[in-house]
């Protein structure tokens, strides 16, 4: 077994696959993935850090710019330290770790670390049934209408920069990156609703479909909304959300899913008026010295 020294940038085709096989293997086990969609998206770019044994994959550490590292460890590799040393690692690389789902095996290795969370994002579920019912009433003024590739790129990322100016992943959201989320398979226009005050967009409801996977249905997802605070306009993120829920009920969905920071609660106060609950929390561990 190799020890945990080097970083790499990138990764072979070969060990890409590797890598997302071995998350499979891991949710299977734990319930949830230990590598966020969007790092396992991005492979093979990003930096890593690898341990293997016997011509395997045993556990990795992934660092996407900017972001907090993730890893995971193979299940049937657990209990030798494996976890520690690398998270050890990933803290020294990118400064905090993310641990999906905060199991009791990633606060064992918090504790031993002397780590402290900083930031948890929480993920809350809802039943798509009877969204549909529930009434959309718009703001005066303010209509609706769905995402125009090649038209309305701009538009929509001035208003998200000011919307999630706050926000660590969402608020440096550019160019680049918008027309690699356009490029992934699950991006549909039809499910991006834009809302506009005199043909001006004041706000955003971008919705998202996980395709069924190995007995888990498949489910919607309320991607990312927004509303300019420099638009005035109040009352914009009910109509939103239900824009896009009505929507994924069409699709004959059962259930939505959405990701909110823990500390946002006017967000959360919306939520939970629409009956989403919490089912999971994510959280990112720092040492306890780090800002």
């Amino acid at each position: 077994m190799n020890a945990p020294d080097d970083w790499s940038d990138g990764l072979s085709d070969h060990a890409a696959t590797q890598v997302r096989a071995l998350v499979a293997d891991a949710a299977a086990v734990d319930g949830v993935a230990a590598l966020g969609g969007h790092v396992l998206e991005a492979l093979p770019h990003g930096r890593f850090l690898t341990i293997t044994a016997g011509g395997g994959l045993s556990a990795v550490a992934v660092v996407q710019p900017g972001d907090p590292a993730e890893l995971v460890v193979a299940p049937e590799r657990r209990g030798q330290g494996l976890g520690r040393r690398l998270a050890a690692a990933a803290i020294a690389e990118a400064g905090g770790v993310w641990a999906h789902g905060d199991l009791p095996a990633a606060q064992a290795v918090a504790t031993a670390l002397g780590l402290v969370r900083t930031r948890e994002l929480l993920q809350m579920r809802r039943p798509l049934a009877g969204s549909t019912a529930l009434p959309l009433t718009l703001p005066e003024g303010i209509t609706l209408r769905t995402f125009e590739p090649g038209r309305d790129e701009d538009a929509f990322l001035a208003v998200n920069g000011r919307a999630f100016a706050w926000h660590p992943e969402q608020g440096r959201l550019d160019r680049a990156g918008l027309a690699g989320e356009m490029a992934q398979d699950w991006f549909d226009p039809a499910g991006f609703f834009l809302a506009e005050k005199a043909g001006t967009v004041v706000g955003f409801h971008w919705t998202k479909v996980h395709p069924a996977e190995a007995g888990t249905p498949a489910a919607g997802e309320v991607y990312v909304i927004g509303v300019d605070p420099e638009s005035g306009v109040r009352g914009l993120g009910r109509p939103l959300t239900l824009a896009g829920l009505r929507h994924l009920e069409g699709h004959g969905l059962q259930d939505v899913l959405l990701y909110v920071e823990g500390d946002n609660v006017p967000a959360r106060k919306l939520y939970d008026a629409l009956d989403f609950t919490v089912s999971r929390s994510d959280v990112v561990y720092r040492p306890i010295t780090q800002d």
